[in-house]
């Protein structure tokens, strides 16, 4: 299989937001209505495929726990270290003008205003960077967690005060197009494809 080259400037999308909005289904659904509003291929990069496997080996190694994902030790020791990994994969397609969509909270990067900077990410000046941020209410968000059953969400559920502190607002910025995922609608799904490829 090959993968067609960007003529034009690179895209970088991504898919933000925080656990248990729908992130990863969301950016499945409209990868192939991204692909087909430009014509172009992506590079589709998600961090729970990327990180998922080694952070649990990492975890089971140092706490005993594979499932450790979210308690102050993972957030001090491993976490800056797989947003850096993930984010030098994309630079490195970027580079080579392959256009990437990127999956995963960034919560860091983004308030930092790191993700909307280029310089900052080290990727072609010209990249066009484009932001779906997934919204869903707390209860919500925390329902659709405990009936997924992940083992990986654990130390959230059993620390769910400790962890909604970090589920913060994102800063208002001209390529943020938020989504509301309590009731998915068609229509409104259709407009932030449009957003995002523009």
């Amino acid at each position: 299989m090959t993968c067609k080259l960007s003529t034009s400037a690179p895209r970088l999308i991504l898919f933000a937001g925080h656990a248990g909005t729908g992130k990863s289904t969301l950016a499945k659904r409209a990868l192939p209505l991204i692909v087909k509003k430009t014509g172009a291929d992506f590079f589709f990069l998600d961090k729970d495929t990327v990180y998922g496997a080694y952070s649990s080996h990492m975890m089971q190694l140092t706490t005993h726990n594979p499932n450790d994902r979210d308690s102050p030790y993972y957030l001090e020791n491993l976490r800056d270290w797989e947003y850096s990994g993930l984010i030098d994969i994309a630079r490195e397609n970027l580079l080579l003008g392959v256009n990437v969509i990127l999956v995963g909270p960034f919560s860091r990067e983004i308030q930092s205003g790191k993700m909307f900077s280029p310089t900052a990410l080290g990727i072609p000046p010209e990249t066009s960077i484009r932001l779906a941020w997934i919204d869903l209410e707390e209860k919500e968000a925390k329902l659709r967690i405990e009936q997924r059953e992940d083992p990986r969400d654990d130390w959230k559920l059993a620390n769910w005060n400790q962890y909604a502190k970090r589920r913060i607002e994102p800063p208002e910025h001209p390529a943020i197009f938020r989504f509301d995922n309590l009731q998915f609608n068609e229509e409104r799904f259709e407009k932030l494809v449009e957003q995002l490829t523009q």
